[in-house]
């Protein structure tokens, strides 16, 4: 009997304690969060600069820009083969790319 037959493997037959779908689900919804935090407060602190062209910049902008913040930990997690936490990112990605849809789409759609 193989005692590491009942561990679960990734594609290098290596199973590290973080490649868990809860780690990437935690990962790719608080990560947004804190970068949407960054880039608004770089944000208010350029639009209170003398001379800055753009005066800060738009919402819609920085909840993508935050939202797309999530293929940095990807790319961690895929050059580890973490397969398992990529897994996990995908599901909040997916819920917060529906929500910036739904709420900016007739915006973009309009100004056309």
């Amino acid at each position: 009997m193989n005692i590491f037959k009942s561990i679960s493997m990734n594609r290098l037959g290596i199973k590290h304690r973080y490649d868990k779908l809860w780690v990437g689900i935690v990962a790719g919804a608080v990560i947004p969060f804190v970068m949407y935090a960054v880039l608004l407060s770089i944000s208010d602190a350029l639009a209170g600069v003398e001379g800055f062209p753009l005066g800060g910049i738009r919402e819609r902008t920085l909840t993508l820009i935050a939202l797309l913040s999530n293929v940095i930990p990807m790319q961690v997690f895929y050059r580890r083969h973490w397969d398992d936490s990529m897994r996990g990112m995908v599901f909040p990605t997916l819920i917060y790319a529906g929500i910036w849809i739904y709420r900016y789409g007739s915006e973009l759609l309009n100004s056309f």
